[in-house]
């Protein structure tokens, strides 16, 4: 294949989740954005920027920094839905329009060029044709579809071969930063290149593809092909067999968002079982409609991940909500829907979980605690994170969610005095008293030695007792010695209890300022 012959033109909308949000509220231009995700700025408007405004912000520090930004949640119907005018401009001026996320398009550049009568005068008249529906664009070309993307973000057009030397002076960063053309997996295999010394995109292209292969994961061998500017990905060997394609025949004909979206899931469904039963998963999907007044309309979504169900649902559902809600809608309701895989891949692209989908829990489980902190407050919804301490509690730090999980202290140091493994399974956070005594009823202390005062026999929990079968520690708590709380002696200790639940039969105890205290719970 001669240079130049499979070139990729890419079409970038800056700031799109925040454009979109603009539009949405018909907030004039000068307003100062900011889309929240997680209580945290995922996205914001150049005007907003400009005030200090940065991506990961917090919610208060965003509004400190600018008090007259507009906020709004994400919203992907949203995005997806206004960028439909953008998609039906580009394609009207080129057809053969293929989108990889709200915001951002790709589609061959020959045709482009061909027609236009050069590279340089399709990109004119595409970023006319955009701006004459409001919105202002940057176009990138060159010859593989993620070096484009990284052009777009330039508004450069790479002269053919030349995609490794424009790659190489980028931060190794800018392999992850696009999250259409990267596995979600790509964020660590970055912070991994950076750690090792690779800065720019161009010390890891030195590297050999064995050197990668050897060393690092599938998703690395992708993004080491993209960083070398050659196909991530060979095109698809063959054409999707027919009996792949699914469609839905609408009666009553589909005139309304949420029936489309309904009719959609469905045809979700039924595509997957399909594939699955072929052993294959989808990589472009054409999703197709017809109208009662023979109206044909098309689009193709592109992704750099096999489709899951939902995936696939979600993208027929934002397609259709463009569709039913633009401008220029179809003059007569939807009548017949159909999905059809373009670019086919085996089942091992795919690797299901033992119990389920990829990612499938995670995701439903992300939603449902979105939705549970849009109810109680950014605040109110954290999870939690490995951390540095000696203590099972100091070893946990409780993030927002949303929040870049990053715990108070690193967990990697040594921290002398730890508690061995396992950790509790139950932490009492109130930390309740209890009574550690001899044989003879006597208190057991820890001396200033570290010791304990005489051999634990029974423990104490208000009106109930339990006899000792066996104990490990004291471990002594030396840290903070500089302060006046850790004067007194502290420690923790192990204890099995003789005839409880089954459920509890070891207890972690602390003790400090003469008194013990019931930190967790084991299994």
């Amino acid at each position: 294949m001669r240079p130049g012959s499979a070139r990729v033109l890419a079409v970038w909308c800056q700031d799109w989740p925040a454009v979109a949000a603009a539009a949405a509220a018909e907030l004039p231009a000068t307003r100062p954005v900011a889309v929240l995700f997680g209580n945290r700025v995922v996205a914001s408007s150049e005007v907003a920027r400009a005030e200090g405004v940065r991506h990961g912000l917090r919610r208060r520090e965003a509004q400190s920094r600018c008090p007259d930004l507009f906020l709004v949640q994400a919203d992907s119907d949203r995005d997806a839905r206004l960028f439909e005018p953008v998609v039906a401009a580009v394609d009207a001026t080129v057809p053969g329009v293929e989108v990889l996320r709200p915001g951002l398009l790709v589609l061959a550049a020959r045709g482009a060029a061909r027609f236009f009568g050069s590279e340089e005068a399709a990109a004119e008249r595409l970023v006319d044709a955009v701006a004459a529906v409001g919105v202002e664009a940057q176009i990138g070309i060159a010859d593989q579809l993620s070096t484009a993307v990284f052009a777009a973000k330039r508004g450069v057009l790479v002269p053919p071969g030349e995609g490794a030397r424009f790659l190489a002076p980028l931060p190794i960063a800018e392999l992850a930063a696009e999250p259409s053309p990267a596995t979600p997996e790509r964020a660590d295999l970055v912070d991994l290149l950076h750690r090792l010394g690779l800065r720019r995109i161009g010390d890891f292209a030195a590297l050999s593809p064995a050197e990668v292969a050897s060393r690092f994961g599938v998703d690395a061998v992708l993004a080491h092909r993209c960083a070398r500017a050659v196909p991530e990905r060979p095109p698809s060997a063959r054409r999707p067999p027919p009996e792949l394609t699914v469609e839905y025949r609408c009666d009553p004909p589909i005139d309304r968002v949420d029936a489309a979206a309904f009719a959609g899931r469905m045809l979700a469904t039924r595509l997957h079982t399909a594939l699955a039963a072929a052993s294959v998963s989808c990589t472009r999907l054409s999703v197709f409609a017809e109208t009662e007044a023979g109206e044909q309309l098309s689009r193709i979504w592109r992704c750099a991940e096999p489709l899951t169900p939902e995936g696939t649902a979600d993208r027929v559902r934002w397609q259709l909500d463009g569709w039913l809600t633009r401008r220029a809608r179809p003059t007569a309701p939807i009548t017949l829907l159909r999905l059809e895989p373009v670019e086919i891949a085996r089942a091992g692209a795919l690797q299901l979980g033992l119990w389920g989908g990829v990612g499938e829990e995670n995701e439903r489980a992300r939603r449902a605690l979105i939705r549970v902190q849009g109810l109680l407050g950014g605040e109110a919804v954290r999870v939690g994170v490995l951390s540095g301490g000696r203590g099972p509690a100091e070893r946990i730090t409780m993030v927002v969610l949303g929040d870049e999980l990053v715990p108070a202290a690193d967990p990697e140091q040594p921290w002398p005095g730890r508690m061995p493994l396992p950790a509790p399974a139950v932490l009492l956070l109130n930390r309740p008293p209890v009574r550690l005594e001899a044989a003879d009823g006597t208190p057991v202390r820890v001396t200033a030695r570290g010791l304990f005062s005489a051999d634990p026999a029974r423990l104490r929990w208000g009106s109930s007792q339990w006899r000792l079968t066996g104990w490990a520690g004291p471990w002594p708590v030396d840290e903070h010695w500089w302060t006046p709380e850790s004067a007194a002696a502290a420690a923790r200790a192990q204890v099995q209890l003789d005839g409880a639940s089954t459920d509890v039969r070891v207890l972690l105890l602390i003790y400090r300022d003469e008194t013990w205290r019931a930190e967790g719970l084991y299994d």
